[in-house]
């Protein structure tokens, strides 16, 4: 789950940038490793309030995490983008304190939400390797594209620049579900392999058919006449074909009928889900006099 720097730090959200620097101090003189040595829990609390600090402690950064909240600030940025151009060594020299290779910058220690220890440069261990981290990228799919397959040209945020990459979009990928790019995410700063991208379909834009999971929904109106008697109907597809359903006489009001395999497709089989009708009985708010007769002879005759 994304942190919240503001509670991180302890500081309001209209906190003024003297404010955040204050607090950011006061927190790192508590829980710097020289303060707090071997006490894993203190470098953990380290390692956080540095990283809200970096944040909130640069203009442009804080701008975007304020507009896009925690969640939707660390799908943009990676670690590496959150820490760069952010100097520790010289805001701990600032704050009193020396030694350790904390820098932000190109080739320098990097703080990993994956896992890694921030303070390897305290006791001399060189840091083991460390995934970079993964992204998301919401992308919203018309009906068409989910039935058939799409490739897809979309622009990613990657080490602070965007990055344009084409991307081949499966049949049967449907909201919710992601497709893993492997290696396309954050790079890592200790050597380790670069994280994945995960494409997320974040909706499917539709306006006749209803989705859920592989099934696919679809509501129909029907006369009295209709649901007493029977009738047929010419139903849409989601592949846009047409087909032919019975409806029996007798039919009541919000009755579903299945049409087997007729949904969406499953990626990673040859089959689809099904296709639901949902039966309206449309009973008319007026009458004519005609129907009002029509209707009284029928309750004479006990229907």
């Amino acid at each position: 789950m994304s942190e919240d720097y503001y509670k991180v730090l302890g500081v309001a959200k209209t906190a003024s940038p003297e404010e955040i620097k204050k607090s950011y101090r006061k927190l790192a003189m508590k829980y710097h490793p020289d303060h707090s040595k071997g006490d894993k829990a203190a470098e953990e609390k380290f390692k956080k309030i540095s990283e809200a600090y970096a944040v909130l402690s640069d203009k442009e950064k804080k701008k975007q995490y304020d507009t896009f909240g925690s969640a939707g600030f660390q799908q943009r940025y990676s670690q590496e983008d959150i820490l760069k151009g952010f100097n520790l060594n010289d805001i701990l020299k600032e704050f009193g304190f020396g030694g350790g290779d904390f820098t932000g910058r190109g080739g320098g220690r990097r703080f990993s939400q994956a896992g890694g220890n921030p303070f390897d440069g305290f006791s001399g261990r060189r840091p083991e390797p460390v995934k970079g981290s993964d992204l998301v990228y919401d992308l919203t799919l018309s009906l068409s594209e989910v039935m058939n397959g799409a490739t897809k040209t979309i622009a990613v945020n990657r080490e602070g620049a965007s990055e344009t990459l084409t991307v081949k979009i499966p049949k049967g990928l449907i909201a919710g579900k992601k497709l893993r790019l492997a290696a396309k995410g954050g790079s890592s700063r200790s050597g380790g392999p670069s994280g994945d991208l995960y494409i997320r379909v974040a909706a499917v834009s539709d306006g006749t058919f209803q989705l859920e999971g592989q099934d696919a929904q679809i509501q129909k109106k029907i006369k009295i006449s209709e649901a007493l008697l029977g009738t047929t109907l010419l139903i849409p597809t989601p592949d846009g074909r047409e087909i032919n359903m019975k409806i029996p006489s007798g039919t009541k009001h919000k009755t579903k009928m299945r049409i087997s395999g007729q949904g969406i497709p499953y990626m990673s089989e040859k089959r689809r889900g099904d296709l639901y009708v949902n039966i309206d009985v449309d009973f008319p708010a007026d009458l004519t006099e005609e129907q009002k007769g029509l209707i009284e002879k029928l309750a004479e005759a006990g229907l």
